[in-house]
């Protein structure tokens, strides 16, 4: 199923989780979907990072079992700066091949352990490379707080709008922590005529080393609720997580009440804090569009 359909009826809620590092046993991943999958999210996300594999291969797999033996549509994340276009076809003939119809296309990072292939430089490129030759859902991604390789507002909404044109159905946001920035980024967009559904990026803050890794990567903002919330619990391991899947619950309800698209809850593989969400918000979720 493409997902793009869902969002003519509900608000949609859906879940990413990532591939086990190498060095970590396969089955913890399938424990992580046996605790996700009995609260019926809409899609389950499946990146592709440092556990991924050079190919894809744990990605494609994790991203079969969601859909043919869990039962849930899957989307399946593609970075290009370092695949060919060579290596593209075959990620894709095999993610087509085990039943997958959504795929997130990404640039994906810049690093010294990224060698840029040489034939995508941005994810237009993939989306348009995808679009003339498949049939596939493609998902991409946007920044509420701008890109931060961006010069400025414009010439983000800009680059999100070309995206968008080049057959995107749906945006996913980066994760932020004040809702503000989604409503002004929301608002941005219609201006220009992105019509597509924006689902709202959500990851609940549970440990210190999150919040410095989420500065380090995305440089969001860290609004004055939210650093009080830090000061105050972090001593208590704890008091912490719990207030921070707080704080995300609060996020969640002002984002339905504000008629938010989607949620994507970034659940760091971690079931206890999803299930604790999904049972404080899914009422909410239940109501059905007008």
């Amino acid at each position: 199923m493409k997902i793009s359909e869902l969002f003519k009826e509900k608000t949609v809620l859906s879940f990413e989780i990532f591939p086990p590092k190498p060095t970590t046993d396969e089955s913890v991943i399938y424990e992580t979907l046996n605790g996700l999958t009995g609260l019926h999210p809409d899609f389950i996300s499946v990146t592709y990072g440092a556990g991924g594999g050079k190919n894809g291969s744990k990605t494609i797999q994790i991203a079969s079992a969601v859909k043919n033996r869990y039962g849930i549509e899957s989307v399946a994340h593609l970075p290009c700066i370092g695949i060919t276009k060579k290596q593209a076809v075959q990620i894709l003939d095999s993610l087509k091949g085990n039943g997958i119809e959504n795929i997130l296309a990404l640039r994906g990072d810049i690093s010294p352990d990224t060698v840029p292939a040489g034939d995508f430089s941005h994810a237009n490129e993939l989306i348009e490379f995808i679009r003339e030759r498949y049939d596939f859902n493609i998902i991409a991604a946007c920044y509420p707080e701008v890109h931060s390789e961006s010069k400025n507002i414009v010439e983000d909404i800009n680059y999100l709008k070309q995206k968008v044109y080049c057959g995107v159905s749906h945006l996913i946001t980066q994760l932020f922590l004040d809702n503000d920035y989604f409503y002004a980024f929301r608002e941005r967009t219609a201006i220009a005529g992105i019509n597509v559904p924006i689902e709202a990026g959500i990851m609940p803050v549970t440990n210190k080393v999150q919040i410095e890794r989420m500065v380090k990567l995305c440089g969001i903002h860290l609004p004055n609720k939210f650093m009080k919330m830090i000061e105050r619990y972090e001593n208590n391991p704890e008091a912490l997580r719990d207030a921070g899947i707080a704080y995300a619950i609060d996020q969640i309800v002002d984002l339905i009440s504000q008629g938010v698209d989607g949620i994507h809850l970034y659940t760091m593989n971690n079931p206890y804090v999803a299930k604790r969400i999904y049972k404080a918000v899914h009422s909410l979720l239940a109501v059905q569009h007008c």
